[in-house]
C-alpha cells in the first residue's frame, strides 16, 4: 500500500501584525509550505525577508504569493489589468521575493496566485496563460500551485510547468467545486474540528463535503490553510495532529513527489 503523503500550504507575510505579534510563525509550525507575499496585495521587502528566514528557520518550503498590486482592497477584487500588465507585475513579484531569498540561500520552489489573481486565471485562459508565461521569465523550475480539477492546472502543464494541485481544509465547497463565496454565510470553516475533518478528507479519501452535503472528488497535493481565516492557527495545528493520527506524511510538494 503506498504511504499517504500531502503538503500543507499557507499564505504568509501579509501583515505585519501577524509577523509582529507571532502569529506567523507560530501558525508556520504546523505546514509545510509557506506562500510569500512579494508586494503585489501585501509585503515588502522587511516582511519578505522575516518571511523567509522564519522559513528557513522552521524547515517549511517556500513559494511566492504574487497578487493584483491592489493593497487597498488586499488583491481580492479582479483588476481590469491587460495580460502583459499581469505578466510584468508577476514577474516582477517574484524577482523581489527572489531578490531576498537567494541571499539567505533559500531557493523558490512553488508559486501560487493570491486571491482575485488565483480565481481570475481560473475563468481566463489569457490570465492564466499570463502567470505562467511570468514564471517561465522567472524560473522554469517553479511548481504551480492552482486549485484541484481546475482547467488553468492543464494550461500551465501545457506550457511545460510543473504543478501542485490545491485543496482547502478552511473553505467551504459548492457542489459544482467552486470554493463558497467569502460573503455568504458559511463559507469559512473556522471550527479546528471541521477543518481537520475536511483535510483529512481530502487527504485519505480524495473527498470534500458541499454545501448541500453532497461529496465531491478531490485530488489534491496540497491543502491550504488562509492565514487570516479567525483561529487560523487553531486550524494549522489540530490539521497537522488529525492528519499525522491517521498516519500521513506531511512534506512538501516537489518535482519528484509530483511525478511519482
Amino acid at each position: 500500500m503506498n504511504e499517504l503523503c500531502i503538503d500543507i500550504n499557507a499564505d504568509l507575510g501579509e501583515s505585519e501584525e501577524s509577523l509582529a505579534n507571532g502569529t506567523d510563525f507560530e501558525l508556520m509550525r504546523y505546514i509545510t509550505s509557506a506562500n510569500v507575499a512579494c508586494g503585489g496585495h501585501a509585503g515588502d521587502e522587511r516582511t519578505m525577508s522575516e518571511t523567509v528566514r522564519y522559513a528557513q528557520q522552521l524547515g517549511v518550503a517556500v513559494g511566492a504569493h504574487p497578487g493584483y498590486p491592489d493593497r487597498a482592497n488586499f488583491g481580492r477584487i479582479e483588476s481590469p489589468m491587460a495580460a502583459a500588465e499581469i505578466e510584468a507585475s508577476v514577474r516582477d513579484q517574484i524577482s523581489a521575493l527572489a531578490a531576498v531569498a537567494e541571499p539567505l540561500g533559500v531557493q523558490l520552489m512553488h508559486c501560487k496566485p493570491h486571491g482575485a489573481l488565483y480565481h481570475a486565471a481560473n475563468k481566463s485562459a489569457e490570465i492564466a496563460a499570463a502567470i505562467g508565461r511570468a514564471v517561465l521569465e522567472s524560473d522554469e523550475q517553479l511548481i504551480m500551485v492552482g486549485q484541484a480539477g481546475s482547467s488553468t492546472l492543464t494550461l500551465w502543464e501545457s506550457m511545460g510547468l510543473s504543478c501542485a494541485a490545491e485543496a482547502f481544509a478552511d473553505r467551504a465547497y459548492e457542489p459544482d467545486g467552486i470554493l463558497r463565496k467569502r460573503t455568504l454565510p458559511g463559507a469559512l470553516l473556522d471550527d479546528p474540528a471541521k477543518a481537520a475533518k475536511q483535510a483529512l478528507d481530502i487527504a485519505s479519501h480524495h473527498i470534500a463535503v458541499t454545501t448541500d452535503g453532497t461529496e465531491l472528488k478531490v485530488t489534491a497535493d496540497t491543502i491550504c490553510i488562509h492565514s487570516d481565516t479567525p483561529g487560523s492557527v487553531a486550524i494549522a495545528r489540530t490539521v497537522n495532529e488529525r492528519l499525522r493520527s491517521a498516519g500521513v506524511r506531511l512534506r512538501p510538494f516537489s518535482a519528484a513527489s509530483l511525478e511519482s
